[in-house]
């Protein structure tokens, strides 16, 4: 038998044939590619968020701004780096503008790798003359300031900058430009004065009930030095009495003692 001869015993095909078969075409099958991709709905636009949802000109505006703050930050962490670095051309050249820059807020204190780390506790304490409504003078008593912000920070998983630094940086700005006579040494001597003494009329006018009902007329800055213990198994022993330090009575000026630093 020929290879090409139809077997006979083959089954029939449609039209008759031995051996010959179409192709099945499942019941259900999809429909045409074309047909699917007619039928399928049109996917929503993605809406825009952020900056890309502005209009072009709010845009531009926020990209302004945020180049504005680029700068500003580049140029603060160039003056920061230069009050730190050793003395430079740039430093020479320039030195009161970084100092004007720095100083006093952004000062940088690196007591703490020291080979001979701090070992005392300095409080800050003020007291205040306040003028009465009734014209009377009356003369409150020691504020532990460095104690409130110790107990705000205490358990305070995030504590402010403000509360950790300020008042703390301050008294070291004063005591930094002044002698052991409190009379100031340098060009900075009068605006420590005057940064420590703002300080403090603010805290004054929100923590003290009695500045509060009155008009404060002067302060008085002291300080109480109290020395760390040494640890149990130590052989060392220091004294544990505070040392005072205390500063003559400022006058407040009369935005001062308004509550214009409020």
């Amino acid at each position: 038998m020929d290879a090409y001869d139809e077997d006979p015993r083959g089954p029939q095909g449609p039209d008759g044939s031995a051996g010959t078969r179409l192709p099945d075409t499942p019941p259900g099958s999809a429909p045409p590619p074309d047909a699917a991709a007619a039928s399928a709905p049109t996917p929503a636009p993605v809406p825009r968020t952020g900056v890309a949802a502005l209009s072009p000109r709010y845009q531009i505006g926020a990209a302004l701004a945020l180049a504005v703050v680029a700068v500003a930050a580049c140029v603060h962490l160039l003056m920061v780096f230069l009050s730190l670095a050793p003395a430079n051309t740039v430093t020479k050249q320039h030195g009161k503008a970084i100092e004007e820059w720095v100083y006093p807020e952004f000062e940088q204190n690196w007591k703490l790798f020291a080979p001979n780390p701090l070992q005392q506790n300095i409080a800050v304490q003020v007291r205040a003359e306040v003028r009465m409504r009734d014209g009377g003078l009356r003369t409150t008593g020691w504020t532990d300031l460095s104690a409130q912000d110790g107990a705000a920070i205490d358990g305070n998983l995030a504590p402010s900058h403000t509360q950790q630094n300020l008042l703390r940086r301050a008294w070291d700005f004063f005591t930094a430009t002044h002698g052991t006579d409190n009379r100031p040494v340098g060009m900075r001597g009068s605006l420590s004065e005057q940064y420590l003494r703002r300080i403090v009329v603010m805290r004054l006018y929100r923590d003290d009930p009695t500045s509060r009902e009155g008009v404060i007329q002067r302060v008085q800055v002291r300080s109480s030095t109290t020395n760390v213990q040494p640890p149990p198994w130590s052989r060392e022993r220091v004294s544990d009495k505070p040392v005072y330090r205390l500063l003559p009575w400022w006058s407040l000026t009369s935005d001062e003692a308004a509550g214009g630093v409020r």
